[in-house]
């Protein structure tokens, strides 16, 4: 008798009835109720525990650390979209300096090459953040297309404070998402990583090796 006719054997002849899944205790976790800095603190916590970068702003100013990041990272070559107002805030801060704005609302098929293995770094908005993961969402659209996001050696990602929320399910329930699906939302909680074998983290292989999220405030941070 084989191995397998001598488990389907003791499985037959169990006295006990029929295997049954256990219990569960699966519930859908909703609002934490955490204070708008609970929530920033523990964004920044975990983005940060990936090797994400987190640099605070005014709202008012954001586009002055935007070139100091750019400054610091050695970036010549950005690209970012036009018609969302961080884009068109961005490209009117750096039109009189020397970064090179590359423009992202084209099809790949027109910049392929220029986006591989000429851009810098890609600048996108967000549509929000999960304090629970520290994650980033994102929703593509032409101007802002996916690869932005997903291409370039380094993302830098624009985030308002006040859109930071509990969880994800929170963002599918505020957001309308059972009415309304986006067709592409990005979760982005670091910059791209892998493993290999011998478990040797790597970053960078399939994606951005750096994340650096502007975070804006409104008010002064403390």
């Amino acid at each position: 008798m084989s191995a397998r006719d001598n488990i389907l054997k003791r499985l037959r002849e169990r006295t006990d009835g029929p295997l049954t899944a256990p219990p569960s205790n699966f519930a859908v976790v909703t609002g934490r109720g955490w204070s708008q800095q609970e929530r920033l603190t523990r964004f920044e916590r975990w983005i940060t525990s990936v090797h994400g970068e987190v640099v605070h702003t005014p709202r008012d100013d954001w586009t002055i650390a935007l070139a100091e990041v750019l400054e610091a990272k050695g970036i010549r070559r950005l690209a970012l979209g036009r018609e969302h107002p961080v884009a068109a805030e961005a490209r009117a801060a750096l039109a009189e300096g020397d970064i090179v704005l590359i423009d992202a609302d084209r099809d790949i098929e027109t910049w392929r090459h220029e986006q591989f293995h000429d851009t810098d770094a890609g600048l996108t908005s967000t549509r929000g953040a999960i304090a629970e993961t520290g994650s980033l969402w994102l929703w593509p659209t032409s101007d802002e297309p996916r690869l932005l996001s997903l291409v370039p050696p380094i993302h830098i990602a624009v985030l308002d404070a006040d859109t930071i929320e509990d969880t994800f399910f929170d963002v599918v329930e505020s957001h309308g998402w059972a009415n309304g699906m986006p067709t592409n939302a990005l979760l982005i909680s670091g910059p791209s990583k892998t493993a290999d074998i011998e478990q040797t983290l790597a970053y960078g292989v399939h994606g951005p090796r750096e994340l650096v999220v502007l975070l804006r405030h409104a008010e002064e941070y403390p």
